[in-house]
């Protein structure tokens, strides 16, 4: 375990009110107090601010005004004494403060350091400092609110729980195998495995069932909007955005590139992105943009397909609704303010089972039913982030599906008569797979390379 004292600048870059350069180790308090002038920060009280300046060893003139916050171990987050310099918020300022912690002796904090020392010390386990990052790249309430849950420890709970009653099976098991005093004591243990593993599984489905929902509150979704060109694709872009982020113009093939934004959509984050109309074109520019709407349409979760009501339906309209068949989509009327020559039954029909939202972008008309589509299609028009236990990481999902597989493999095991040590075999890999999500059997590699995605100074 690290011994050593590290520093990093814990604000983001560029230009503040406040830049914050944190310590945590062993000698982060003395190191501070070697370059600060103001209270003996050795003798002050922990979880306290002190108002001083730094100073600059070489010039021994004063490089910068702060605020100095003392957290002594072992109530931090990191379980070591921690320091954070409040400076101002300039770039030239925080760094020049952090050249002069480094050159007292305090290392540069690699990235997620800070974090993975909290969970090394027993601080948090290994899904709560995935949490943090997720916290972090929030993009709605309930994305954080989701997180903040995980931080908590409601899934940790979980699976430990779980974890303990696999393991007290087995034990159980065992003890009955070795030291029987009943005759019909192979069967009583086949029974009790054959229970204990179902209703685990059971809770396991239940993370999975959830799990969709979890990573799309994590990720958000991705969603393409597509359509012929001019049938307003931009506009429902902007306001979905509620701004000017697309050029709209009534020239057809206006948008020649693919343009992204966030948008949140009652709780539901959006990763929105207007393509290129998709159409057969002899530009050289505008025919990039086709092929790469093309290709962001197989990577789609969502696809909000855009038709122009006074329009009749062409034969490229026929080919895109072909294009997307076996997607998530809905389908959208756009410009009912104009005459109708659209056909809507045999738009229904195309469309099939999908939702189709009638608007008038230019009169913002529609968005809130829209919306409400987006919502019901995903989560049944209602997200529950109060009592439901998420699963939103991708490692946590295939984790969760191995020991689903362990675990139905004890079952068959036992369902076709195997000695219970053979069933025990795959029981015990759910217990492992398990631990994995909460970091109790994960390898040294997977902690190291789980960290390094997070932000410096976090």
């Amino acid at each position: 375990m690290e011994t050593d004292t590290i520093t990093a600048i814990s604000t983001p870059i560029g230009e503040g009110a406040i830049a914050i350069v944190r310590l945590s180790g062993p000698e982060a308090i003395s190191i501070t107090n070697q370059l600060y002038k103001g209270k003996d920060l050795g003798e002050v009280d922990s979880h306290t601010i002190h108002y001083g300046k730094i100073i600059d060893p070489e010039t021994e003139e004063v490089a910068e005004e702060v605020m100095v916050s003392v957290m002594r171990a072992p109530k931090t987050f990191t379980r070591e004494d921690v320091v954070e310099i409040n400076c101002h918020g300039g770039m030239v300022s925080v760094n020049r403060v952090l050249e002069i912690v480094l050159s007292k002796g305090a290392r540069l904090a690699e990235p997620g350091e800070f974090t993975k020392r909290a969970f090394l010390h027993g601080r948090i386990d290994l899904s709560q400092a995935e949490a943090v990052m997720d916290l972090i790249r929030a993009k709605t309430d309930k994305a954080m609110s989701v997180a903040l849950k995980q931080m908590d420890g409601r899934l940790s709970g979980l699976i430990q729980r779980l974890r303990q009653e696999l393991l007290e099976t087995v034990a159980h098991v065992e003890v009955n195998i070795d030291y029987p005093e009943y005759d019909d004591v192979e069967e009583m243990s086949h029974e009790m495995m054959r229970q204990k593993t179902k209703e685990v599984n059971k809770e396991i489905v239940n993370l999975l069932e959830v799990a969709k929902q979890g990573k799309i509150l994590r990720e958000g979704l991705a969603t393409a909007i597509i359509g012929r060109p001019n049938v307003g694709k931009s506009s429902l872009m902007n306001a979905l955005v509620q701004e000017n982020k697309a050029i709209v113009t009534e020239i057809p093939g206006t948008t020649r590139d693919i343009i992204e934004e966030y948008v949140n959509v009652r709780g539901v984050p959006l990763r929105l992105v207007d393509t290129a109309g998709i159409r057969e074109t002899e530009d050289i520019v505008e025919k990039i943009g086709v092929e790469r709407s093309r290709q962001v349409l197989k990577e789609s979760d969502l696809i909000l397909y855009v038709l122009n009501y006074n329009e009749a339906l062409t034969d490229e309209d026929r080919k895109l609704f072909e294009a997307i068949q076996g997607l998530e989509y809905i389908v959208i009327i756009n410009k009912t303010d104009l005459g109708q020559k659209l056909d809507l039954n045999e738009v229904r029909n195309l469309a099939e089972n999908n939702p189709v939202v009638t608007t008038s972008l230019i009169e913002e008309e529609g968005i809130n039913e829209l919306e409400a589509a987006i919502a019901k299609t995903f989560f049944a028009g209602d997200i529950d982030t109060g009592d439901l236990t998420y699963v939103s990481n991708v490692r946590h999902i295939q984790l969760l599906k191995q020991a689903k597989q362990a675990l139905e493999d004890a079952v068959n095991g036992l369902e076709m008569g195997m000695p219970l040590d053979i069933v025990q075999i795959d029981v015990t890999r759910t217990w492992e797979f398990l631990g994995e999500i909460i970091g109790d059997t994960a390898s040294d590699s997977l902690i190291d390379q789980l960290f390094s995605q997070f932000c410096l100074g976090k």
